[in-house]
């Protein structure tokens, strides 16, 4: 054996220490080099890797991972929100847009699609719409006390939808 030899067989034989994923590529790279013995021996004392068990369908909290709950999606929570703080004299508010179908955002929250019907209480709201092809509209609009209101936008769009060449 010369010295390529022994260093390549050392080598391998640490990193079939160090990694014991990578035992076949040392294996390999120290039996090319000559040396069978000192690869062999380290091969058969490599452990493989554990693998962490997949939780059980009754034990999900021991996932590390994100997982999908089941519950009602988050604008129907904002919404409830609004709804549970509205109080006795819960005013209400009628939203409207043109294109029809487009996003209601009150003070930041996602609350669901218009045309909506949203039970609030009385107070001041920054009132966000937003449709499908980015057009936006925005209001703010003070309730009163059992005050029913109907707010109707025709959103307008940050860049044009055609260009004309001429």
């Amino acid at each position: 054996m010369n010295f390529h030899s022994i260093a390549c067989a050392t080598f391998a034989f640490a990193l079939l220490s160090a990694y014991p994923s990578h035992a076949a590529h040392a294996q390999a790279a120290a039996e090319t080099a000559g040396a069978t013995s000192v690869a062999g021996s380290a091969a058969a004392s490599a452990k493989s890797p554990a693998i962490p068990a997949m939780p059980s369908a009754s034990n999900p909290s021991k996932s590390q991972h994100l997982t999908i709950t089941a519950g009602p999606p988050p604008e129907v929570i904002n919404r409830q929100n609004l709804e549970k703080h509205a109080g006795t004299d819960a005013a209400k508010l009628l939203v409207r847009s043109t294109p029809s179908g487009s996003h209601v955002w009150i003070d930041g929250a996602f609350v669901g699609n218009t045309p909506m019907l949203l039970i609030v209480a009385p107070g001041k709201y920054h009132v966000d719409l937003r449709g499908p092809r980015q057009e936006t509209g925005s209001r703010i609009v003070d309730l009163l006390p059992r005050e029913t209101r109907e707010i109707a936008s025709t959103l307008t769009a940050h860049y044009p939808t055609r260009v004309v060449i001429r």
